[in-house]
């Protein structure tokens, strides 16, 4: 697979990143499995070193200009990433995971049920908000045992699987600390931000599946597509926000289902 394809699956992922808060290799993975034959151990490590530099660093600086990033719970989350990606990674190099992967499938549909709301939405359409749910609070401040929490079961995830844990951290910090959608997702993006992966891609390395090539290309396309993932999120109606990550997830379950 060519340089300017890797690029190109990296810019796409990018907007993922941005748009979603999440470090794209839910993109990542799957392209280098059908495109380019990887592997799936070895395209999940190729993938954790592609997100593991700063590439979302414009997106975050959107969000921190827009005012919607928590850098203070995006910090302790990256704690817990630091500390746990490279357990997830030793599961992927040693153990069977299948089982595991239609586990995270079947949560990511009930999470995306939360999201999209469909009965809501149908209330809403006709015009009744009896039983609608309460909007979250707008700046919630939670404690760090709960953020670090949540980052080592994301870091885990992401060593497990190539992701960057936003998979894990935007639906709990929505669902279990009452976050709005979009500071979710930027406080998710400015949690990965940090080089959490060097563990884990460590191991990977070591263990002979990882492409340092392929995985700077993809770097480099990340960087150019994450601000553009950001601004349109920031741009875009709360609920708007929440329909199309739920959508999203419908996605990433299906992509642990099938590969």
């Amino acid at each position: 697979m060519s340089g300017a394809w890797l690029i190109l699956v990296g810019a796409a992922a990018g907007v993922f990143a941005g748009l979603f808060g999440i470090g794209g290799g839910i993109v990542i993975v799957p392209s280098l499995i059908l495109l380019a034959g990887f592997p799936l151990v070895k395209a999940t490590g190729t993938s954790l070193a592609a997100i593991l530099l700063p590439v979302g660093i414009l997106g975050v600086i959107a969000y921190h200009r827009a005012r919607i990033i928590d850098l203070r719970a995006s910090a302790f989350i990256a704690a817990g990433l630091l500390t746990s990606v490279v357990v997830g990674a030793w599961l992927a190099n040693t153990l069977p995971v299948d089982l595991m992967r239609r586990f995270f499938a079947l949560f990511c549909l009930y999470i995306s049920w939360n999201f999209i709301d469909p009965i809501g939405r149908v209330r809403r359409l006709r015009g009744s908000e009896v039983a609608a749910k309460p909007e979250p609070e707008a700046n919630p401040r939670p404690s760090a045992y709960a953020l670090v929490g949540i980052g080592v079961l994301a870091g885990v995830m992401a060593g497990m699987f190539g992701i960057g844990g936003g998979n894990i951290i935007v639906p709990l910090l929505t669902l279990a600390l009452h976050y709005p959608a979009k500071r979710a997702i930027a406080t998710s993006l400015g949690a990965i931000l940090f080089p959490f992966g060097i563990p884990g891609v460590l191991y990977y390395y070591n263990a002979g599946n990882l492409d340092i090539g392929a995985a700077a290309w993809i770097a480099l396309g990340l960087f150019i597509g994450t601000v553009f993932g950001a601004r349109i999120t920031i741009s875009l109606p709360a609920r708007m926000v929440k329909l199309l990550y739920g959508l999203f997830l419908v996605f990433v379950a299906a992509r642990f289902f099938f590969f």
